[in-house]
């Protein structure tokens, strides 16, 4: 495994001392890849095909597909940023690819697209990149980090964003439906079947043994479900009714918009300036697990920018805190309450565990989110778990229109890294 450099004292020193908004960072050995942003000042991450909103950053190799980063920081000072592209394996470890092996051209390059904000509250700097350059393209498909860091200081790092590069050599089909094998619960469940065939013309040697399927709910990446070969049906191989196809159904996101500063719209309360901030209060939630399943439009988890009364969002947009509430009686004993979207990268962390305050018999959250329309959903981790459980909040229904990713992973006897011979994305 390629590892990152140690991290030298000089630079440590610059981090600290005139840098604040940074944290030093490294990618330790063994530690899967995650979106994540590990600086204050760092908000409003998206990575998207193409520049299109709420599209999932999947590029087919050999294409003209680009991605674009965008971002922001709290701050009035233009910073020195830099992206660096690691090849990734099937688990999201950074494997030992030199960039030689993954990309035809240049693997990192200075970030130098900003712009500042304009009429807003909160001052921020807005920065771009698309990927990858327009003289650079992928030679090898699998999974990808890209990271950001400060240029000199590369373990010093302010954000990291996954990505995939995709082949098209395979035919994949999703059915989801009621739990037909009688390993689950036809009213709280959700069976994901897959099949797989070759596509005319392709040839993969064993490709029982050298395929690897993996199905992702949503964005979640805590649940991440790998599948297990129960078959051929003719030419097509089946991964269906086993334990490794059931998930808990879940049920529509949350969601509220803060598109409006002028007055409160979907799921907020009331919009109050204080002290040179913005603050939405959004209508207190509810533990809907026992509630009846109700149909409710939303991105899933995700998130978009938008100001109601602005041309240019992206550095029109102002910041605001936002105030979550969950009233209970009282509090889970052996679990934590995470948010969990777009909005705190789908991961729980203290950013975006909620906190039981006693006093108001509730459980809080404060975010500073941009203007816009968010959408996510209340787990609870269990004490000593690691995977997250829609069944203490908000109950579980097969009715739910999750959106399913299967991944196929291809690792062939001749191959030295985890290619992606093929994407299906089922909304």
């Amino acid at each position: 495994m390629k590892l990152r450099p140690a991290l030298q004292l000089t630079a440590l020193l610059f981090s600290l001392l005139f840098c604040p908004l940074l944290v030093s960072q490294t990618i330790l050995p063994g530690m899967p890849a995650r979106d994540s942003i590990w600086s204050r000042d760092v908000k409003s991450v998206f990575l998207e095909l193409n520049g299109t909103a709420v599209e999932r950053p999947f590029i087919k190799l050999n294409s003209d597909d680009r991605l674009l980063l965008r971002f922001d920081v709290l701050d009035n000072t233009p910073g020195d940023f830099r992206y660096c592209i690691h090849h990734c394996d099937k688990d999201w470890r950074i494997d030992d690819a030199s960039p030689f092996d993954f990309i035809n051209g240049f693997e990192e390059d200075n970030i130098a697209d900003y712009q500042y904000s304009f009429t807003t509250l909160q001052n921020y700097i807005h920065y771009q990149q698309r990927l990858p350059g327009t003289t650079s393209r992928f030679i090898l498909s699998g999974n990808y980090l890209l990271e950001v860091h400060l240029q000199n200081h590369p373990d010093s790092i302010i954000l990291t964003r996954r990505f995939c590069v995709y082949e098209d050599l395979l035919d994949i089909n999703i059915d989801v439906d009621k739990p037909m094998s009688g390993l689950g619960d036809m009213r709280r469940d959700q069976e994901v079947n897959v099949s797989v065939g070759v596509r005319q013309g392709e040839h993969i040697f064993n490709p029982t043994a050298s395929l690897t399927i993996k199905v992702q709910q949503n964005r979640r990446i805590d649940n991440i479900h790998t599948l297990a070969f129960s078959g051929h049906e003719g030419l097509r191989m089946m991964y269906r009714w086993q334990a490794s196809n059931l998930f808990p159904g879940g049920n529509c996101f949350r969601y509220f918009d803060c598109s409006n500063l002028r007055t409160a719209m979907y799921n907020v309360a009331d919009i109050e300036r204080y002290g040179g901030e913005i603050f939405a209060i959004l209508k207190p939630l509810e533990d809907r697990s026992r509630n009846a399943y109700i149909f409710e439009q939303s991105l899933n988890g995700g998130m978009k920018i938008n100001a109601w009364d602005r041309s240019n969002p992206e550095i029109e947009a102002d910041y605001m805190e936002v105030n979550f509430t969950l009233p209970m009686p009282k509090p889970f004993l052996s679990g934590n309450v995470y948010i969990v979207g777009d909005l705190t990268d789908w991961s729980f962390n203290e950013n975006s565990r909620m906190e039981w305050r006693p006093e108001y018999n509730a459980y809080f959250k404060r975010m500073k989110l941009k203007q816009g329309y968010y959408s996510y959903q209340l787990l609870v981790v269990p004490t000593g778990e690691t995977e997250g459980s829609t069944y203490y909040l908000e109950g579980n229904h097969f009715e739910t229109p999750n959106h399913y990713t299967v991944f196929a992973y291809l690792r062939q006897p001749t191959d030295r890294y985890d290619r992606l011979a093929g994407i299906k994305v089922l909304k």
